[in-house]
């Protein structure tokens, strides 16, 4: 895939074949740890993923790819969707006001929790969080219909083929009261922008928006890329709402494991409790990862496993030169 070994971002001296080795490593070592993690079951359709899938798809800038596992099947993105809502909020409503609707701070909580919107604050702390991104959803909803974020999705992901999984759709509506909830808290502190059910509506869509790990590796090479698809050049987000976006992620993407996967890997991702991880890597690359055993933070153990391994071989992490 990497056909220059002096590369920004990757270590000297590894041939192509070093690099292939190091990511069949990670790809074992991920396929080792699955059966610690558990598929998530509070979404009912999601407990029917096998739990030992495991794939990692990754690309560079001039299309050459590697591909391990199972990185064609496809599963519901849940909270990576929230980077796509993030971006058309930043693309279309700007940095400001974006975040006059919610804040850009850690929780230190669950994605699910309310303990601080109740106690701490009226704006809930991330867009990465349940409550993040319901606010987002709301802000969204009375100017962008479903389709206009479907195809949105479509484009970041450079996947024509990414649809609406009924199935989980009709599952997130069956025992989503928490976040019914969550909306409705928000709408009772006065600041939730729209109506909360058209609002949980649209965001339950989001969320089961059906990917692949190919698919994340193609938001991730735009993310790294700077907002340019790499083949076509166009321009889908400014280079400074990229920057804020991929901050975001690096502080947040990863539930209350942020903290420590930013030590222990050292680059802007996204996991969601679909078993999906999109990561947007210096060089730029791509690289996204699908297992939908969890560990007890809601993040694919396999592709966490995977993606520790990956970075400390390849010196990949934001902080090493």
């Amino acid at each position: 895939m990497i056909q220059n070994t002096y590369d920004r971002g990757w270590r000297k001296n590894l041939t192509q074949e070093d690099i292939m080795m190091v990511f069949q490593e990670a790809y074992e070592r991920g396929l080792a740890a699955a059966p610690t993690g558990k598929c998530a079951d509070y979404i009912p359709e999601l407990a029917k993923a096998d739990p030992g899938t495991f794939g990692i798809y990754a690309l560079d800038k001039q299309g050459r790819n590697l591909a391990l596992g199972d990185v064609n099947t496809r599963f519901s993105m849940q909270s990576i969707s929230k980077v796509i809502t993030l971006a058309v909020s930043l693309k279309y409503r700007g940095f400001r006001e974006t975040f006059s609707h919610v804040m850009m701070e850690p929780s230190g909580d669950s994605f699910n929790s309310i303990l601080k919107l109740d106690t701490t604050s009226n704006l809930p702390f991330n867009p990465m969080i349940n409550a993040g991104a319901i606010q987002t959803v709301s802000f969204l909803s009375d100017e962008f219909a479903f389709e206009d974020l479907l195809q949105f999705s479509r484009e970041l992901c450079m996947d024509p083929d990414i649809c609406l999984d009924e199935a989980v759709y009709h599952s997130e509506c069956e025992t989503g009261d928490r976040n019914r909830a969550i909306a409705y808290l928000l709408k009772s502190k006065g600041v939730l922008p729209s109506d909360p059910e058209k609002t949980i509506d649209l965001y339950f869509k989001m969320c089961s928006l059906s990917a692949s790990a190919k698919s994340l590796a193609g938001l991730g090479i735009i993310l790294a890329n700077n907002g340019v698809n790499p083949f076509n050049q166009k321009h889908w987000l400014a280079p400074v709402y990229v920057r804020t976006i991929k901050s975001i992620m690096f502080t947040c993407g990863m539930y209350d494991f942020s903290g420590e996967f930013g030590v222990r890997v050292g680059i802007p991702a996204k996991s969601g409790v679909g078993g999906g991880l999109v990561c947007a890597v210096k060089g730029p690359y791509g690289i996204g990862l699908y297992g939908p055993a969890l560990d007890r933070f809601g993040n694919s153990i396999a592709a966490v496993k995977a993606m520790e391994h990956i970075s400390h071989r390849l010196g990949l992490h934001v902080f090493v030169d």
